[in-house]
C-alpha cells in the first residue's frame, strides 16, 4: 500500500529542500526523497570546494523560509563589489585606456549594503534541509533513490529502492542535472558541451577577507576570485578563498600533475596580479562545463526545477539562483492552487510555471553564453566590442547599475540587446537554432 502525500519531491539538495520547506509551510503534505542527509556543520572544517554567489534575491527567498539566519550563523561572506576586466594581452587592449578594459560594480551606487554573499553549497543545503526537517508536514526519506514512476489521470506513484511506494498529486524533480525522475518521466534534454572545463581551488591567502569578487578574462577562459571567511587562530592573518580557472582539459591535466608548491606558484603567476599572496592549497577539483535544457518542464504530473530543468555555464555563479527562482515561482503557483482548492498537478498550473520560467532561464543561458564567447577568443572585432562594452558599462552609471541589479536577481536582462550581441558572436548558432 502506497503512502499518501500531496506532493513528492525527489532530490533534497538546495532547491529540493527549499521547496519542501516552502510547500510544507503552505499546508501541503510533503515527501522529500534523497540519498543522504547533509553532514552536520563543523566550524573548524575547511571550506567546501563548491561555493555559490547567492544573490540578494536568493537571500530574500531563503529569509522567507527561515533558512538565512542559520546560514549567517555558520559561514557566509558578503561582497560589496564585483570586478570584471579583460586580462588578455592583445595589441588592441594595449592601446586602450584602463577605463575601456575593466569595470567595477559597487553596492554603494545602488544604495545597498552588499551585492550578495559567497556561501559554501554544503552550508546552504544543510540550512534548508534543517528547515524542511522542522516542518511537521514534511516527511524525509533518506538513504535511497527512486526506481519506478507510474502516472494516471489523478495521481503519480514513485517506488523507492526498498520496494515501498509513495503516491501524490504532483512529483517535483529537483534531483540534479542527471535527474532520475526526468528520465523516468520520459523528458528529454538538449545538451551542448563547452570546450573548456572549470578547475576549482580552495586556498588560503595572506590578508583579511576581501569585499570584492572578481573575474579576469583571458582567451583561454576567465579566472575568478571568490572571497571567503577568515582562517582560524592557527593561521593568524590569513583568510580562505575559492579560485576558479577555466581552461582546456589538457591544461587542467598539466595543473593536476604539479605538486602543491608548483601549483601555487603557477596560480600566482597566471592569475591577475591583484590575486593576494597564497599560502596554502587545501583542495582542487575540475569538472566539464555544459549547457543543458529540458525539452519540457513537465510531463503529466511530473515537473522539474533547478538543475533537473536547466544547467548553465557557471561563469557568474548564477545556477543555484535560477533554481531558487524556479522554486519561488512554483511555490507561488501552488499556494494559489491550494487557496483556490484546485489540483496541484493540473496541467494549466504546470503550463503556467513553464511559461514563466523557461524564458527567464533561457535569457540567463544566453547571457552567460554571450560572455563566454565574447571573452574567449582573440578575433579583433570581437575583442574591440567587448572592451567597448566594458568601457560603456563603466562610463554610464545607469547601464552599470542595471547590470548590477540583474546580477543581484532584482531585474531582468535587456533581452533585445543580448540577442543582437549573440547574432554577431561565433559559436552561438546552436543556442539560437536548437531551441528546446
Amino acid at each position: 500500500m502506497a503512502q499518501e502525500f500531496d506532493i513528492i519531491i525527489t532530490g533534497g539538495g538546495m532547491v529540493g529542500a527549499a521547496l519542501a520547506t516552502g510547500l510544507g509551510r503552505q499546508g501541503y503534505k510533503i515527501a522529500l526523497i534523497d540519498l543522504a542527509e547533509p553532514d552536520p556543520f563543523d566550524s573548524q572544517s575547511v571550506p567546501d570546494i563548491r561555493v555559490s554567489a547567492l544573490s540578494a534575491g536568493s537571500e530574500d527567498y531563503l529569509q522567507s523560509l527561515g533558512a538565512w539566519p542559520s546560514i549567517l550563523a555558520m559561514r557566509a561572506t558578503p561582497y560589496r563589489r564585483l570586478g570584471v576586466w579583460d586580462a588578455a594581452n592583445h595589441p588592441i587592449t594595449d592601446k586602450l585606456p584602463g577605463s575601456l578594459t575593466e569595470v567595477e560594480f559597487n553596492a554603494d551606487e545602488l544604495g545597498a549594503s552588499h551585492l550578495g554573499h559567497i556561501v559554501e553549497n554544503s552550508i546552504t543545503r544543510l540550512s534548508v534541509w534543517q528547515t524542511a526537517k522542522a516542518e511537521p508536514l514534511v516527511t524525509l526519506f533518506t538513504g535511497q533513490g527512486i526506481t519506478q514512476l507510474e502516472q494516471d489521470d489523478s495521481t503519480a506513484t514513485v517506488t523507492l529502492e526498498d520496494g515501498s511506494s509513495l503516491r501524490g498529486k504532483l512529483v517535483i524533480g529537483a534531483d540534479g542535472a542527471q535527474s532520475q525522475l526526468r528520465a523516468l518521466a520520459g523528458i528529454g534534454v538538449v545538451r551542448d558541451q563547452y570546450q573548456q572545463q572549470a578547475m576549482v581551488f580552495s586556498v588560503r591567502y595572506r590578508g583579511t577577507p576581501e569585499d570584492i569578487t572578481w573575474q579576469g578574462f583571458y582567451p583561454s577562459g576567465p579566472r575568478a576570485f571568490l572571497p571567503l571567511h577568515s582562517a582560524d587562530e592557527n593561521y593568524p592573518g590569513e583568510s580562505w578563498a575559492s579560485l576558479v580557472w577555466y581552461d582546456s582539459p589538457a591544461r587542467h591535466e598539466e595543473l593536476k600533475a604539479l605538486s602543491d608548491a608548483e601549483l601555487m606558484a603557477e596560480i600566482q603567476h597566471e592569475f591577475p596580479r591583484r590575486l593576494p599572496e597564497l599560502t596554502h592549497i587545501d583542495g582542487k577539483a575540475s569538472f566539464p562545463l555544459a549547457r543543458q535544457h529540458a525539452k519540457h518542464y513537465y510531463a503529466n504530473r511530473v515537473v522539474l526545477a533547478g538543475d533537473a530543468a536547466h544547467t548553465i555555464n557557471p561563469l557568474a555563479g548564477q545556477g543555484v539562483n535560477l533554481g531558487f527562482q524556479d522554486a519561488l515561482c512554483l511555490q507561488t503557483l501552488l499556494n494559489e492552487a491550494r487557496m483556490n482548492g484546485t489540483d496541484p498537478g493540473s496541467q494549466a498550473l504546470l503550463k503556467q510555471y513553464e511559461q514563466q520560467r523557461r524564458p527567464a532561464n533561457r535569457r540567463m543561458m544566453l547571457t552567460m553564453d554571450v560572455f563566454y564567447h565574447l571573452f574567449s577568443n582573440e578575433i579583433p572585432p570581437v575583442h574591440l566590442m567587448r572592451n567597448l562594452g566594458l568601457g560603456a558599462a563603466r562610463a554610464l552609471p545607469f547601464a552599470r547599475n542595471r547590470v548590477a541589479r540583474y546580477a543581484m536577481g532584482l531585474e531582468e536582462p535587456p533581452v533585445v540587446s543580448l540577442k543582437q550581441m549573440a547574432s554577431h558572436l561565433p559559436g552561438l548558432g546552436s543556442l539560437r537554432e536548437n531551441r528546446p
